[in-house]
């Protein structure tokens, strides 16, 4: 139960983030809750689809009514929201950190090797705010400098690497999340980035 109060909770975080770019923009509801469930379901929706077993939120329609009650939320109240740009930020650190893991559990379940499951973690974490930002013309997250992807797939990598040393798994999900967030919160506070590429020809 609390393990679905908490994919609940990060759905909407997700959310949020998808309706505060429509609300920036000054759509129309119908538009703000495209943007709110297409970020909200998106990373998920591809993990599953490319894991060939049913879609989650297919099976379980209370994560489309999340999406829904916050674009209702948000259409009365994103000027607020919008006030709390850091905390904000900070929620979807902790959505990236525990959807990473989230993302690679559910491909070990049904049997893919490692590989792939740390690119469905990375892609449970990320590819959501990836289609947001591609269909808003927003600079999309992955070519931004600061570690936001990167904490994705530290999280899901060290998930799998500790659970094949044997660690339980809450505690590989617990320490590989951690890490994610540790990472990601080094962007956010510190704007931590990693070294990027440099032209070697003029070198």
């Amino acid at each position: 139960m609390l393990l679905q109060v908490l994919d609940y909770v990060g759905v909407a975080v997700f959310a949020i983030t998808g309706g505060i770019v429509a609300s920036r923009k000054q759509l129309d509801f119908i538009a703000l809750l495209f943007f709110a469930t297409l970020t909200g379901i998106g990373g998920g929706t591809l993990r599953d689809l490319l894991l060939g077993v049913p879609v989650f939120w297919v099976e379980n329609e209370v994560y489309l009514l999340v999406c829904l009650v916050v674009s209702i939320f948000l259409w009365f109240f994103a000027h607020w929201v919008e006030r709390l740009h850091k905390p904000l930020r900070w929620a979807d650190a902790i959505g990236v950190s525990a959807y990473c893991v989230m993302g690679a559990a559910k491909a070990m379940t049904v049997g893919d090797t490692v590989l792939v499951a740390v690119l469905m973690g990375v892609a449970t974490a990320t590819f959501g705010g990836i289609l947001r930002d591609t269909i808003a013309g927003e600079p999309s997250t992955i070519v931004k400098p600061e570690i936001y992807v990167s904490a994705a797939f530290a999280g899901a990598g060290g998930f799998v690497v500790l659970l094949h040393l044997g660690l339980p798994p809450a505690v590989s999900a617990a320490v590989a999340a951690s890490l994610a967030l540790v990472l990601r919160g080094g962007a956010i506070e510190f704007g931590w980035t990693l070294p990027g590429y440099r032209d070697k020809s003029n070198s």
